[in-house]
């Protein structure tokens, strides 16, 4: 059958029924006074999640919200009444049922010839999934009436749908008018409907008072549509979780914990399409959430937001404008930023395109050198080879803040393959819009103008580099070179699958080069990870140096020899040796949360010398905004070749100053209800050590930190801390301690305390 277009894109307006007074009341106390749809669920007003929806189906003027007063002050606060307001508030003076609320319409849509959609407040949960495939079936079906169901195993509060043999819809019967028989059906009307407006209103206008209560229900409705010969359909939500309604405390407790869930569940099925942001910019495996469609999504939003702020144009009056895009050797990197760059210059925004695979910090550098408003690198950094994803830079380097990011995420989620403006790269390099441009010697001379070139030239060190077949080979290579260094490379090809591991530079996947140092008599062994913003080393006698000792050996060079005064800033789970050496120099030491974006945030506001984290990256005052492994092995050489000893001779001399304590890492796989039971069970534990003293094992615990995910104090400055990892479905376990054997009893411990 061919479906009528006319019927197909019939023209769609949204009411939402929110004029109910009732307030959320606990043990019989009273109220708040705030109707139960104005009142906080998770981070904003109950009514917001539904309002969110409907402006992702309709436009601002085509929304309608039904309420019952806003005469008070209050009130229109409450609801953020102004001038500028885009909706239609419709005020129902008395509350005589659905059906009465949705006829306050009639008036203002009497030559509305198209779709009514109708949602109410206080079910907040559904999907935008679920209402769309409503109104698909809706003008599938050509219906007049189409209502949203669900077969649920639990008693609830809403109308059983009555089907004959053959499944059509014969009546709904709401719960206060049903048999104890009609109450055992399972399929329930949850509380969603779409209707022809011309259908709709007509029925509306003869309805009868309910005999039961005198009000005018909606479900009334669709039972004298079914009798007059109309066609009602269904549309069925398989998500129980969906048709959560909130009447009572309970239900809103009910409805954060499935909030809960969704926030914390892995994105599967449709939720593999949407954006999210994490510590280290997006991330996604490749062909599910890392698709050209979602990079285009993204590069629409990004778009959006230069364009309102006037930066189309790159340089124009000396301020921020245009984009820079470089990618990485992954897999796709390059085909994703080629249709980055078509979607900015379809666009008209102005784009200087890297012609080449090049590091993370490059790309950082090369971002505040051609005053871009955002800077984009594709690149997963340091996860297996199956992942891709993109960071963003502001125009100075720096990595946005999740208030920055979370808009741009929710802008990109809510855009269609229609919404994306986009022209031919061949086409946009003829019009010169998109141009192509080199930096590596530009970013190189960079990096040499902050290094002691001469020193080392001096010194002829043998260097053995294993860039883990990543992108850090070509301009570590020229520094190196040029600094008269005897360089090797180990692992330098260009490899997709990253010789088949995670190219993160841990001591497992650095066991080659461990073995070359140690036969081969070299003076230190450098890595970078898969796009070059994190440091590992090996020292002289082949044994794999923490990252935490790396930022101690740093910290105390540049402030113990080059004579660079300033603070450090380190994240939470970074070692707190870094503490006691600033303070042997009198300089302070500042905690972050995990994520580059707040230790570079911290130097700037505190003008700090050092900023580092101990999964490998750092950066200092004076060099880009961003983590950068490349210019920390160039400092690491420089050390070597300045003190004139070796990396062994000069973590004893800052033991002296610092003593010891160890560190240890693991990870958990995090399943969805990890990420839901094990925060209630740290609050609950963090609610009892108000009273009762909690221990680590043996250990007692002084305080504990929420700073990010939970951090347990203990005495001398050893620590433990859980977080899970905002890049991959892990739980981080994390300790410190004055011994080995007890760091890792604190990691036995956090595990014992997850597991229970």
């Amino acid at each position: 059958m061919t479906m009528n277009n006319q019927t197909s894109t019939r023209p769609l307006k949204t009411v939402i029924l929110a004029a109910g007074q009732q307030s959320i009341t606990e043990n019989g106390a009273p109220g708040s006074g705030v109707p139960i749809v104005l009142q906080t669920l998770g981070d904003r007003k109950i009514a917001d999640y539904v309002i969110h929806n409907a402006l992702r189906l309709v436009a601002p003027e085509d929304l309608y919200i039904v309420v019952s007063q806003l005469q008070d002050e209050a009130q229109r606060c409450l609801w953020g009444v102004d001038a500028a307001c885009p909706y239609h508030y419709v005020v129902q003076d008395e509350q005589r049922g659905t059906g009465h609320a949705v006829l306050q319409l009639a008036p203002l849509l009497k030559d509305f010839n198209g779709d009514l959609l109708i949602l109410y407040a206080d079910t907040p949960l559904f999907r935008l999934n679920s209402i769309r495939g409503l109104l698909n079936r809706h003008r599938l079906k050509q219906a007049h009436l189409t209502l949203l169901s669900a077969v649920v195993d639990r008693p609830l509060p809403y109308g059983r749908i009555i089907r004959d043999a053959a499944g059509r819809i014969m009546d709904i019967i709401e719960e206060t008018d049903a048999s104890p028989e009609v109450r055992e059906i399972r399929e329930l009307n949850v509380g969603a409907y779409v209707a022809q407006a011309r259908a709709l209103f007509p029925a509306l206008e003869k309805l009868p008072p309910s005999p039961v209560d005198g009000e005018y229900r909606l479900t009334d409705c669709a039972h004298r549509l079914i009798h007059a010969g109309m066609r009602v359909e269904s549309y069925q939500i398989y998500d129980q979780d969906e048709v959560q309604g909130i009447n009572n405390r309970g239900d809103l407790d009910a409805a954060t914990f499935i909030l809960q869930k969704r926030l914390y569940r892995p994105r599967r099925t449709e939720e593999q399409n949407l954006i999210a942001f994490g510590t280290g910019g997006w991330r996604a495996v490749i062909g599910e959430g890392f698709t050209l469609h979602n990079v285009r999504r993204l590069s629409q939003a990004l778009a959006n937001e230069i364009t309102r702020q006037g930066k189309e144009k790159a340089g124009a009056a000396q301020r921020p404008g245009g984009v820079l895009i470089g990618y990485d050797r992954r897999f796709l990197s390059d085909r994703a930023a080629e249709a980055a760059a078509e979607v900015f210059a379809g666009n008209n925004i102005t784009v200087t395109l890297l012609n080449e695979a090049a590091p993370t910090p490059l790309i950082t550098y090369a971002t505040a050198a051609v005053n871009a408003a955002y800077g984009l690198a594709f690149t997963a950094s340091h996860n297996p080879p199956e992942w891709n994803g993109l960071k963003v830079f502001r125009g100075d380097g720096s990595l946005p803040l999740d208030d920055e990011t979370r808009q741009i995420e929710t802008e990109a989620n809510a855009l269609w393959f229609e919404d994306v403006v986009k022209i031919d790269l061949d086409l946009a390099l003829e019009a010169g819009i998109v141009k192509r441009r080199d930096f590596t010697n530009a970013y190189v001379d960079a990096v040499e103008a902050l290094i002691d070139l001469d020193a080392i030239r001096e010194a002829g060190l043998k260097v053995i580099v294993d860039p883990m077949y990543g992108v850090g080979q070509l301009t570590m290579g020229i520094i190196l070179t040029e600094a008269r260094c005897r360089v090797t490379f180990i692992n330098e090809r260009h490899d997709p699958l990253f010789g088949g591991r995670s190219p993160a530079p841990n001591l497992d996947a650095l066991r080659m080069l461990v073995t070359h140092v140690r036969n081969e008599g070299y003076d230190l062994g450098l890595a970078t990870d898969g796009d070059a913003d994190r440091i590992a080393i090996v020292d002289e006698q082949g044994e794999y140096v923490t990252v935490n000792d790396i930022l101690l050996l740093l910290y105390w060079y540049l402030r113990a020899v080059r004579g660079e005064r300033g603070g450090v800033v380190r994240n939470l789970a970074t070692t707190y040796l870094l503490g006691r050496l600033a303070a042997h120099f009198g300089e302070p030491c500042y905690e972050t949360p995990v994520g580059f974006k707040h230790i570079t945030a911290s130097m700037v506001e505190h003008n700090a010398l050092l900023g580092g984290e101990s999964s490998g990256g750092l950066t200092i005052r004076g060099h880009i905004l961003g983590k950068d492994g490349i210019f920390a092995a160039a400092l690491v050489v420089e050390m070597l070749a300045r003190t004139r000893k070796k990396i062994s001779e000069l973590l004893q001399q800052v033991y002296a100053i610092t003593g010891r304590l160890y560190a240890e890492e693991d990870g958990i796989q995090a399943t969805p209800e990890m990420r839901i039971v094990i925060p209630r069970r740290i609050k609950a534990l963090a609610q009892e050590h108000a009273v009762t003293p909690v221990h680590l094992g043996p250990y007692p615990v002084v305080s504990i930190s929420e700073l990010d995910g939970t951090k347990f104090l203990l005495e001398n400055d050893n620590w433990a801390l859980l977080r899970f990892s905002g890049t991959e479905p892990l739980l981080r376990l994390f300790a410190e301690a004055d011994s080995a054997e007890k760091a890792k009893e604190l990691i036995e411990s956090l595990k014992v305390l997850v597991s229970l």
